[in-house]
């Protein structure tokens, strides 16, 4: 007899066993003895055993229910995986948009960031890495002083570049790469994308982002690449009338000295285009729309960004404090140093967005452009690719 047929069998016994006189116990005890194999005194203890009631699971009944749960995901996702302490402060501007039940958006309001990261924590993914094309520049390094960032940007301008390859797993051939810009005052970051890094279309795509950021350039710092370093860039930056830009480079082999673009490098390129191969020349004018039209507008406007404001060590262990989260638009309304007419066309632009109409239209571009990789891909890739592979 199997362990769950006795115990079905006891289970019968105990409910006459309960009611029997001490002879009737007796005999049932030695039936059950001879059944199950089990000791006497063993099966005394199961069938005179008595019933404890269910009672309700001890600790704090559940606050925020299923539909809470629901919609915290849903608006996760629309907001592109934002971190919890950037939602929470994201969320007062977005559920103005947002369709859901009063006492949701109540709820959801409630939430504190450890909560979030709680009810989130299975719908999370994890992001695989890239590789690194970026290579070291000759002689005209010693032209662009070297410079570590050791005060706060004072004013919107002073900005961090880099680059990221789309090249998939090899890097032989040609792919599309992307340029990003940052700002180190507001977090306003701008991104295009490239065929090449020859110096030509880098320098190209900085001058573009250049016009397009709502405030003027005056600093301008990257890593040690040869996309960066070369005279082009040299000259762009100290002509006058463009306007001077102090041109700076980090230490080389020190990612964290470029932090605040290198942390762009997954959250405004890798979560939204992956880790592909991108190896056809028609996606660049689509990923440009895209960049521009869309994921800037929708980052710049409506994603809360997070400042350090200082390290306290406690013990063996440094505690990072940051300010209040605040997406990069509204640092630049608040920081009092746009123009009157920098911060009209901001308000401007801001009066004919909707966030949730905005990730709708990416959504539709991005199922568009994953519609041509996916038949790129089908067709071969790039001939150039198969050849010299």
């Amino acid at each position: 007899m199997t362990a769950e047929a006795k115990q079905l069998y006891l289970k019968k016994v105990s409910l006459r066993y309960k009611k029997a006189t001490k002879k009737q116990k007796s005999r049932y005890l030695s039936e059950a003895e001879e059944i199950c194999d089990y000791s006497r005194k063993y099966l005394i203890r199961i069938l005179g055993a008595r019933e404890v009631p269910q009672t309700q699971k001890r600790g704090r009944k559940p606050k925020y229910t299923i539909d809470d749960g629901f919609h915290l995901v849903r608006l996760w996702k629309l907001m592109r995986y934002m971190c919890s302490k950037r939602m929470v402060a994201a969320l007062p501007l977005w559920l103005n948009y947002y369709d859901c039940p009063e006492e949701v958006k109540k709820h959801l309001l409630e939430m504190s960031p450890a909560t979030m990261d709680r009810l989130l924590k299975f719908s999370r993914t994890s992001w695989r890495k890239g590789k690194s094309s970026t290579k070291s520049g000759a002689f005209i390094k010693s032209m662009i002083p070297l410079e570590l960032l050791t005060e706060r940007a004072p004013k919107p301008g002073f900005v961090e570049a880099d680059t990221v390859v789309h090249c998939g797993n090899t890097m032989l051939g040609k792919y599309a790469n992307t340029l990003t810009i940052t700002d180190l005052f507001s977090g306003w970051t701008e991104n295009r994308a490239t065929w090449t890094k020859d110096s030509d279309a880098v320098l190209a795509k900085v001058s573009e982002i250049r016009g397009a950021m709502p405030f003027i350039m005056l600093g301008f710092a990257t890593d040690n690449g040869t996309e960066f370093i070369n005279y082009k860039m040299v000259n762009y930056m100290k002509n006058k009338k463009n306007g001077v830009v102090k041109f700076i480079r980090r230490r080389p082999y020190r990612k964290n000295d470029n932090a605040h673009v290198e942390q762009k490098n997954n959250t405004h390129v890798r979560q939204l285009f992956g880790y592909s191969r991108l190896d056809s020349r028609e996606l660049i004018e689509l990923m440009n729309d895209i960049y521009k039209n869309y994921w800037g507008v929708f980052n710049n406007f409506f994603c809360p960004v997070m400042k350090l404001e200082k390290k306290v060590r406690i013990g063996g262990r440094i505690k990072k404090i940051y300010d209040k989260p605040k997406t990069p638009y509204q640092r630049l309304i608040d920081s009092g140093f746009l123009t009157e007419l920098q911060e009209n066309n901001l308000k401007i632009t801001m009066q004919g967005l909707n966030p949730i109409e905005l990730h709708k239209s990416l959504e539709k571009k991005m199922s568009l452009f994953n519609a041509c990789l996916t038949k790129d891909q089908i067709m071969g890739g790039n001939e150039e690719t198969k050849e010299q592979a």
